[in-house]
């Protein structure tokens, strides 16, 4: 007879069930009362309870890695830009992004981040889904599909929120639907109650004309119209329970002291990076901060600092405020763009773009802090070890959260997806 050792958890395939879990789980399949679906329904609970979440930090127009975090001071590709130390012994950083470098014990710097898509709205729509754009099908970014894994399914706030610009994006749910759209925060508005949140009516009116129109859309659905109906009515329910609900005073900051409206920064990237940290204590799952300005043609040296100003000084001030509310441990921190510049300084003093090689950060969530995962060549061109493609951050990603990144959902056309299309974790990252 075979014998078990108990510990804290069993693994059925990928995924991981607490010892409790899969003892009710079998129990009650043993009764008759459950099925497998059923027992790994308990594992996407208990995957819901653990209150893991992402922020995503994203570059928008392609950051240049050379200016940045993989400076190459000294040779005629580095251009002007000098190298300075960090926390950690032997990893140096672009000057202009000393805060950064005071949290280096926090963070993995993946030097070696390759791509194949250099054009700015295909190479960012694979940089938010893991999936080349198609004319078939609307695929559903990463973030929609770990708030599908994570997300509490009886929450007053959106599962996944974008702050930001819009731009070029691939941050929609796709096939996944309504339920995991992403809720946008303009730049205009962030550090306030969104304008299109507050019923202009009182509480009271406000439910009795929800109830007319739940009315009337029963009379239409009974006439043939049921899914036009049963999306729709998601989208209010959701718009509902925001809108009456207390915890949307979770976007505003006018409580938040000066002194750490300060630390991050008077900038609207600095206010999207404290509402996001806002958002996640708060139990949002998936937040993008979107920053503009990183495609440099021209001038990338005075670019790049200008820009740094704004974003050092607030990712810095996220991921220390997230270590010290404990936080960071279950919280992954990913800084990254749509791809990096051209080692070759260009007669605009700009640079082109570049998806050979480029840059990424990570921080919390399990990862294992103060290294570079990969390096590239002296001059910049191309990587000499440890190569690492969107596939492999993306599940490196969700091995950091504890997704199954080989979990399938069915698109409309009846075609399976993965959440990631290949790929495997970086191991280096994880200690």
């Amino acid at each position: 007879m075979t014998q078990f050792s108990w510990h804290e958890s069993v693994s059925i395939g990928r995924q991981t069930l607490s010892r409790r879990g899969f003892l009710y789980g079998v129990s009650a399949a043993v009764a008759g009362t459950a099925n497998f679906r059923d027992v790994m329904s308990l594992r996407a609970d208990e995957l819901r309870k653990e209150g893991r979440a992402m922020i995503l930090l994203f570059m928008q127009g392609g950051p240049s890695q050379l200016e940045t975090f993989d400076p190459k001071p000294g040779t005629e590709q580095g251009g002007e830009t000098k190298a300075i130390s960090t926390a950690v012994s032997g990893i140096q950083i672009a000057e202009g992004w000393e805060e950064t470098a005071k949290q280096m014990n926090e963070i993995a710097i993946i030097r070696s981040m390759t791509n194949k898509e250099g054009e700015h709205q295909r190479a960012v729509y694979q940089m938010h889904t893991g999936y080349i754009p198609s004319g078939s099908v609307k695929h559903p970014s990463l973030g929609a599909c770990i708030a599908r894994e994570l997300a509490p399914l009886d929450r007053e706030l959106p599962s996944v929120v974008s702050i930001g610009d819009r731009g070029q994006t691939g941050m929609g749910a796709g096939f996944l639907g309504v339920d995991y759209e992403p809720f946008h925060v303009t730049g205009g508005s962030v550090g306030n109650v969104p304008e299109n949140v507050a019923p202009i009516i009182g509480d009271k009116r406000f439910t009795r004309r929800l109830g007319l129109l739940d009315k009337l859309e029963g009379e239409f659905a009974a006439r043939g119209g049921e899914t036009v109906v049963a999306n729709h009515r998601k989208i209010y329910d959701k718009s509902a329970r925001l809108a009456l609900s207390p915890m949307t005073k979770t976007f505003d900051l006018s409580n938040e002291s000066a002194e750490m409206k300060e630390r991050y920064g008077n900038s609207e990237f600095g206010k999207g990076c404290l509402l996001a940290r806002r958002l996640i204590e708060a139990g949002v799952t998936f937040v993008e901060v979107r920053m503009n300005g990183w495609d440099t043609h021209q001038d990338v040296f005075d670019g790049v600092k200008g820009l740094a100003r704004r974003c050092d000084p607030a990712m810095a001030a996220l991921i220390a405020d997230l270590k010290e509310r404990g936080l960071l441990d279950k919280t992954l921190v990913v800084w990254t763009g749509e791809f990096g510049r051209t080692p070759r300084v260009n007669p605009r003093t700009g640079r082109d773009h570049w998806p050979r090689n480029f840059n990424a950060l990570v921080a919390g969530g399990g990862i294992k802090g103060g290294q570079v995962i990969g390096e590239s060549a002296k001059d910049g061109v191309g990587i000499l070890h440890d190569p690492v493609t969107v596939p492999d951050l993306f599940s490196s990603i969700c091995k950091s959260l504890h997704v199954d990144a080989t979990k399938e959902n069915m698109s409309p056309i009846g075609r399976p997806l993965k959440i990631v299309d290949g790929g495997k974790p970086v191991a280096k990252l994880f200690g």
